[in-house]
């Protein structure tokens, strides 16, 4: 698509070029630091982790009932074997199963020496002194074999990825105490524009009120980042220029929304391509249009739009793959998926859309998605009530109400 904005007839980045500029450029953050398990949640392993013991690491019952060895068994009529004791989880049977013995056992412990089989306790009767068993019964079950999940020295964790609340639990049944992680990135960010108005103070003709800060909090919210707010910025150019400047001493990226657009008034291109460089301006994704992309000194630089919706696309499509790749993840992408569309939907071919929707399912598991509202991208409203985005085509000219569209739903990545 060519800017119809500009004097000059140069075509904008569709949203996979961008993407792919943004990957070229950044280098993930290489630094590395040992975190307590305890603290790990969130953070991205810097390499694989091993297992160092056999999970589980004995061979042990999936069931409560009673331990026998196939010898014992007669496949043809029912028979009986002596109780010989318990296997208690975490007290385990002492000794070897002699012929004509069983073991009294529960889930998760362990095996007695002799023993290949477990029958549950509900096929069983017993008097407290032996067991008698039916006939035909099955062997070599309920038994869960030692490093069946993973054996010792056998990957547990792969390297680049972000731990959940699993990873903590199999790390932890390893019995590993502290990982390694890559250290945190340091993220500064403000708003711009001399309308801006910080919220608990009166609200002047002509004003707002700050949201975009209060979301991009919130965006930025993740236990892999250090984030820094340093608050709204007026349109200054010598002020915009050094809050930049000085935020690079420290900062891996500084993130803006407003100031980058077409505006007398709107600095931030300018700044940059005097201090830094300029990857990209503007893209041809609607809304989201004005976005700039590029570095000043060390620090990677988003200037995003200053439209709340606007700010809000481009940070979730643009700006967290970014993030993922600078704090050493493997880059995901968002989940697609076809749904019906209950609406007639409005566009005009030229740029790709994300038009805000909400996502249901039947219970035959088919998906349809209504549209959420007005799509102005200043309205927050139906952007609350949505949870995906509606995703058309730059080539699309409209929807019609049944036709098959693609949608994303909001935080699924794969």
């Amino acid at each position: 698509m060519i800017d119809p904005c500009s004097l000059e007839p140069k075509r904008l980045l569709n949203i996979e070029e961008a993407l792919a500029s943004i990957k070229s450029a950044i280098q993930p953050v290489a630094d590395v630091e040992q975190v307590a398990l305890v603290h790990a949640l969130g953070r991205v392993l810097a390499e694989v982790l091993v297992s160092p013991i056999n999970l589980p690491y004995d061979q042990n019952s999936a069931m409560d009932g009673y331990a026998i060895s196939s010898k014992d068994i007669d496949a043809d009529k029912p028979f009986a074997l002596t109780i010989a004791g318990t296997s208690w989880a975490g007290k385990p049977y002492q000794g070897e199963l002699a012929s004509g013995q069983c073991v009294r056992i529960f889930t998760g412990a362990v095996l007695p020496d002799g023993a290949d089989s477990v029958i549950i306790q509900e096929q069983v009767v017993s008097n407290g002194r032996s067991a008698t068993f039916p006939a035909d019964c099955a062997v070599f079950q309920n038994v869960r074999e030692a490093g069946e999940d993973i054996r010792a020295g056998g990957s547990i964790c792969a390297s680049q990825k972000k731990l959940t609340p699993v990873d903590l639990g199999l790390l932890a049944s390893a019995g590993i105490s502290d990982v390694p992680v890559f250290r945190k990135v340091n993220i500064a960010f403000f708003s711009t524009g001399d309308e801006l108005t910080e919220i608990g103070q009166p609200l002047g003709r002509g004003k707002i009120y700050d949201s975009n800060r209060y979301t991009l909090a919130g965006l930025l919210n993740d236990p892999c980042f250090n984030v820094v707010d340093l608050g709204a910025i007026p349109d200054d150019r010598r002020l915009l220029e050094n809050t930049l400047k000085d935020a690079a001493q420290t900062a891996d990226m500084i993130i803006t929304t407003g100031g980058v657009s077409v505006g007398e008034a709107d600095y931030i291109k300018e700044i940059l391509a005097k201090n830094g460089e300029v990857n990209f301006w503007k893209i041809s994704i609607k809304p989201g249009k004005p976005l700039a992309f590029g570095k000043i000194g060390q620090s990677y630089f988003f200037g995003l739009p200053g439209n709340p919706v606007s700010a809000i696309v481009t940070f979730q499509r643009l700006v967290a793959p970014a993030l993922m790749q600078l704090s050493g993840r493997v880059i995901a992408k968002p989940l697609r998926v076809l749904a019906v569309c209950t609406n007639s939907l409005k566009k005009a071919p030229g740029r790709q859309e994300f038009q805000r929707g909400i996502l249901t399912q039947d219970s035959d598991g088919s998906f349809f998605v209504d549209l959420a509202g007005s799509q102005g991208a200043h309205i927050l409203n139906s952007m609350i009530r949505s949870n995906c985005f509606i995703v058309l085509s730059k080539e699309c000219s409209g929807v019609n109400q049944g036709e098959n569209v693609w949608v994303e739903p909001f935080n699924v990545w794969l």
